[in-house]
Parts: C-alpha cells; structure tokens; sequence
C-alpha cells in the first residue's frame, strides 16, 4: 500500500505492531471518504466511481494477480505496462511488491511464514493490518527477477504512487470534488476491501473442492464483486489458470475479459487447468500431502493421548523394561508403540475418519491418511518416550 520507512530485523525499533504512524495514509484514504458531506454525490461522480471500481479491480484480478503474481498468460510490454498503471492506480503499492508478496503466500499458504493468514494472525491483522507491519515493506527483487528486467516496471517500483495521484486529478477535472471524493476516494477504498477479503474471508468461509493443504475457500458472493477472484480454493488447486471459475456457473469476469482481449490478440498463452484437475482426479504433490495430513493431526488432542498412553504403560507387566525399551528405541519409538496396540493410540482407521470429516475428496486421501498417522504416532511416541 503506502510507502513505509524501510527497516532489518536488526533494527532496534522492529516489532511485530501495526506501525501507527504509517497507518495514517490509510486511514486518511478513509476519512477523505466523508468529503462526500461537504462536496455532494452527483449522478456523474457514483457513475465514475462505479465504473472504477470494476475497472481498477480488474486491474487487481487481471494485472497484480493473474498476470504479474502468476504469469498465467503472455502478453507484449505495451500492454505490460498498461496493467501495471491500471493495478497501480488502486494504491496497494508496486507491482513488483505485490507480486513478491503473493508468490511467498503461495509457498506458506496458511503456515506460520505466511504474510496474511487467518489461522495464524486472526482477521484484522490478515485483512489489513500486516500490511503496515515493518517486516512486510521491502520487496523481496529474488522472488520476481522476471520482471524487474523491465526499466519501465522498475520505474513503477520507485514512484508507486505516480499512477493513483494521476487518476485523482483526473477525477476532480472530470467531475470536481465529487468526483474527487466519489469517484476517486470511494472506489479506493472498496477496492481495498474487496482485494483484502480475499486474503481474510476467503480463508475463512465457503467450500473446499480441493485438499490443498490450507484454508483456501470457494465463496460465490467473493467471487461477483472481486471479479473471480472468490473462486479461491480452485486458484489454490492450480494456480497458474488464468481462469478460476473453473465450472460453467463460477462467474469469472476477470477470465471473461482476458478471454476478450485474446480474440483481439493483446493477450495470448492463456493457461488452462488440466481435465484432471477439473474432475478432482489429480495427484497431490508431496508438500500438499504433508500439509493436509499436519491438519489432521491438529484434530487430534496428542498431549491427552499420550497421557492416556504413560497411564497404560504405569500399568502394564514390566512397564520398566518397557520404557527402556522404548528408550533404547529411539528414532523407532513409533514402530514399538504401534506394535503394542494400545487402546488409546488413534488407529489408522480413526485417523481416516478424521481426514474424512475436514478434507474434500481427493486420489491422495490414501496419501494423506498413510502420512496424517505415521505423524500423529510419532508425536504421541515423542512425549510417551520421554514420560511427558
């Protein structure tokens, strides 16, 4: 969003608070909102406001995202640089930021390491709050080196601002102060909230079709008024489809305009999903399998069954030379643990039905079951080997 004083890890001021003083941009976007009181909201102004917001969100959907985020499609640097004022213009910073952002949320996708995650920071903070956190401002130049070979897009990256300053002066010359507050500040800040619901709601409410080892989610309302982009679980299945709407009823304005621009040759190699990924029929890679089974392990209560677990062994014939069994196991303490079939260990077969009550329906689920119980007795194993 708004430029923010650069700082390291090292630096004595760095914490993990909102950075207040650089949330004042933001707000101020939002105050200038009530402008409207004073200026009035003419038929000219909601009509240029309106017609931002759509225009400008595709420049989310179609520029910071599906293009400069994903590459699912090719183009030439005329129409490059195009999408890159459109994104610009909604001032949520250089196409090169957001891009390097969203590339890192796609490798941690709900993990710890991830910029805007629900699961982990609540919702404010990955709605909008990270977004003024220290630690987020610089731009990671290593995760889009292919596009910093642009001088143009580089220029973009120093005076981020340039674009959006440009379309506000544009506003008030066409329809005066309404059209400053209306046209130009309003869109703003719906443009945010849509952009920013992605991040959090999307995350948080509607369907899974896919295991994909986060909290990814379909959400149709999303969907409308982000253009596509709430078609979220299917982007997270196959990310580099330059369509997300991936059934015939998912409404995906973003896909319906690009598919436009391609009949008038602007845009080409636009990237499909699979057949198989659009049956549901795909292999899930390693890191989706290992993420997957992780949440169902979280299902499990494991500081309670390996109690349950120690209490068994205290009774059990010999439990002395059973520890030291296990003990002298080490790095097969699972296999012992396994072998003694005690009640309180899950079976695989609960283990399934755990798998079966969170996941949606995929080939891997062998995979993600197989892996989800040879977790779960490994870290049962770990706190019963050590008599915690």
């Amino acid at each position: 969003m708004f430029h923010m004083n650069k700082t390291t890890d090292a630096d004595p001021q760095h914490h993990e608070d909102i950075v207040y003083p650089h949330a004042l941009p933001f707000v101020a976007v939002h105050l200038a909102c009530f402008g409207a009181i004073w200026s009035g909201v003419t038929w000219q102004a909601l009509t240029l406001g309106i017609t931002l917001y759509w225009l400008r969100m595709f420049g989310v959907t179609g520029g910071y995202h599906r293009y400069f985020s994903h590459k699912t499609f090719k183009t030439g640097r005329v129409v490059q640089f195009i999408l890159a004022l459109l994104a610009q213009s909604t001032a949520q910073k250089s196409v090169l930021w957001w891009a390097a952002k969203h590339r890192h949320h796609h490798l941690f996708s709900d993990m710890e390491e991830d910029v805007h995650s629900p699961r982990h920071t609540g919702f404010f903070y990955s709605h909008v709050g990270w977004i003024f956190a220290r630690k987020h401002n610089d731009t990671d130049l290593v995760k889009v080196e292919d596009l910093t070979q642009y001088p143009e897009i580089n220029w973009l990256h120093r005076y981020e601002l340039v674009p959006a300053i440009v379309l506000a002066i544009l506003c008030f010359a066409i329809a005066g102060w309404s059209g400053l507050f209306v046209g130009f500040f309003w869109s703003t800040v719906a443009v945010y909230h849509g952009t920013f619901c992605i991040n959090s709601l999307a995350h948080v409410h509607g369907r899974k079709r896919y295991v994909t080892g986060d909290d990814s989610r379909n959400n149709w309302i999303l969907a409308f008024f982000t253009m596509g982009e709430g078609w979220h679980n299917n982007h997270h299945a196959y990310q580099s489809s330059v369509r997300q709407g991936f059934r015939w009823w998912e409404i995906d304005f973003t896909y319906y305009i690009l598919l436009g621009l391609s009949k008038l040759g602007l845009v080409h190699d636009m990237k499909t999903p699979p057949e198989a990924v659009l049956r549901n029929e795909h292999k899930l890679g390693a890191r989706v399998i290992n993420k997957a089974a992780a949440d169902v392990v979280a299902t499990f209560n494991v500081e309670q069954i390996a109690a349950r677990v120690n209490a068994a062994i205290a009774h059990l014939p010999h439990a002395a030379d059973l520890r030291e069994r296990l003990a002298d196991a080490q790095h097969r303490v699972s296999d012992v643990l396994a072998s003694l079939h005690l009640p309180h260990v899950p079976t695989r077969e609960e283990v399934s039905a755990a798998a079966a009550e969170i996941l949606a329906r995929t080939p891997s689920m062998n995979e993600v079951i197989d892996r989800a119980h040879a977790l779960l007795i490994e870290k049962i194993s770990q706190k019963v080997a050590t008599g915690t």
